[in-house]
């Protein structure tokens, strides 16, 4: 496998421009539909409902693909779901009240959950155990890349043009349906729709296998979340906050696709425990750092909280796959997305609460010590089979 590339497995090239065409879409209208429900008169709250209410329904699709992907298949459930998230977006102008703005995130909301669910599946299918890691974080790029160039940039197109235009940007996933067939060709699941296997693990098997890599992906995301949430009232200056976020979802960026090869050729176990101490020393630091005026360590913690949380998106993602088994790869693919939804949320909610009650310094103190309590429990879960392995042989 060793001259073999994820890159050029069939199927996958087409899966990549998918993606990456309708995570633009995506990208464009996070910072921008709650800066819309803004102008729609609505308060902080009602901006904080927009993305709330797309997270929601995100959420109830994942959990709804699996037998979904059985009964159509894999094509005619990524064409919807490139549809629900691209159509509404272009309807999205038209409403002048918040019930339509938030009607049309609750539509993006269902097809985003088709997509990434169906992504990671295909990902999972396309490519053999052995080159998984490298098309997790090829896949990853293709998330990543668009959202690190374009979720910073909306606000200031939406600011100097329209709403109108970051819309019309947001119905970019329509444009990605002339790949679908090309993917689902490979699949085999054009005419011949499947999903997880009649041997897939049930549900609570599935968590009972899955729980470390799930764990682990929470802390991880929910710490990101909630430096994505926060990195701008935790420094004070805002050209500061606007670096840190930079070099935060750029060093994710990188990091999520570098960790790949490595998974392939070592395996994702023994890397999640280290990146998690690196990912608790560097939400500490961020927040400690910040609180002291601390300028560049703070852009320094901000890069290596970035490479913990996209590396672990990889290590985590291959390493439920390899537990879960190949007749589960649907349901290991929510589960997975589920956590990611749920840590990301979890953060920003988990910071916002305890700033409250002391600071954004101590809050994200409280996550390190969090994070460094799940890389403990991982770790000792890594060297238990390792140990057995070790009296077993002769």
């Amino acid at each position: 496998m060793a001259g073999e590339s994820a890159w050029r497995t069939p199927g996958i090239p087409s899966l990549l421009a998918a993606t990456a065409i309708g995570f633009s879409g995506f990208a464009v209208l996070l910072p921008t539909a709650p800066m819309q429900a803004l102008e729609l008169g609505a308060g902080a709250a009602g901006a904080g409902q927009v993305n709330a209410v797309l997270m929601l329904f995100t959420v109830v699709a994942q959990l709804s693909v699996p037998p979904l992907l059985r009964r159509f298949g894999w094509g005619p459930m990524f064409t919807v779901g490139l549809l629900l998230l691209g159509l509404p977006s272009l309807a999205m102008p038209t409403f002048t009240q918040m019930t339509g703005l938030l009607g049309m995130s609750g539509l993006r909301g269902l097809g985003f959950g088709v997509v990434t669910v169906c992504g990671s599946t295909a990902v999972a299918m396309l490519v053999p155990p052995a080159l998984r890691g490298r098309a997790v974080g090829a896949y990853g790029l293709a998330i990543a890349l668009p959202q690190f160039l374009l979720t910073p940039l909306a606000p200031m197109v939406m600011e100097s043009t329209s709403f109108v235009v970051v819309c019309v940007i947001g119905g970019l996933p329509v444009a990605a349906l002339p790949w679908v067939p090309r993917v689902a060709r490979h699949l085999g699941m054009l005419r011949v729709p499947r999903g997880d296997s009649a041997v897939a693990t049930s549900w609570p098997g599935l968590i009972g296998t899955l729980w470390p890599s799930i764990l682990a992906l929470i802390v991880i995301t929910a710490g990101g979340g909630a430096v994505l949430t926060f990195a701008t009232e935790t420094l004070s200056d805002a050209g500061a906050a606007a670096w840190a976020l930079a070099m935060f979802t750029g060093v994710a960026t990188i990091g999520r696709w570098l960790i790949g090869g490595m998974a392939d050729r070592w395996g994702p176990t023994r890397f999640i425990a280290p990146i998690l101490l690196l990912g608790a020393m560097s939400f500490g630091v961020f927040g400690w750092s910040a609180a002291q005026g601390q300028i560049w360590l703070t852009l320094l913690a901000s890069c290596g909280a970035g490479a913990a949380y996209g590396a672990l998106q990889n290590l985590t993602l291959v390493e439920a796959f390899a537990r879960g088994g190949e007749g589960s790869r649907a349901r290991t693919s929510v589960a997975w997305n589920v956590g990611f939804d749920a840590g990301t949320g979890l953060g920003a909610l988990t910071i916002g609460q305890l700033a409250g009650a002391l600071t954004f310094s101590s809050s994200f103190g409280v996550m390190g010590v969090a994070v460094a309590v799940v890389a403990v429990l991982h770790g000792l879960l890594a060297i238990r089979p390792l140990r057995r392995s070790r009296r077993q042989s002769p």
